[in-house]
């Protein structure tokens, strides 16, 4: 059975990718076009983030010290820190907020 899912996924983003080629191309130059596609990695990335950071098991909301790591990474990017010292950051405010017990 997940065989056939697999493949069904397989054959759909083959289709998918497939019929991106098939658009003409006055259609993809649109400028409302071109806003939405330019925005949908942006929703796509936050949609994770968020699912990434507060879902725990069985999709309970989980605060741990990933929530720290992110509220770091928000306040350096307001701060306009370089993007690998708000990786570093969140990553190292995760690891202490551990390592210390603060959150589980």
């Amino acid at each position: 059975m997940i065989w056939v899912t697999v493949l069904g996924a397989s054959l759909s983003c083959y289709v998918l990718k497939l019929l991106g080629y098939v658009v003409p191309q006055h259609v993809l130059e649109k400028p409302a076009v071109l806003r939405v596609t330019a925005l949908i990695p942006v929703g796509f990335l936050a949609a994770l983030l968020a699912v990434q950071t507060v879902a725990g098991d069985g999709g309970a909301l989980t605060i741990d010290a990933r929530v720290a790591g992110l509220a770091t990474a928000l306040v350096a990017l307001l701060l306009r820190a370089p993007f690998l010292l708000v990786i570093i950051a969140a990553a190292a405010t995760a690891a202490l907020t551990r390592a210390l017990g603060l959150m589980a």
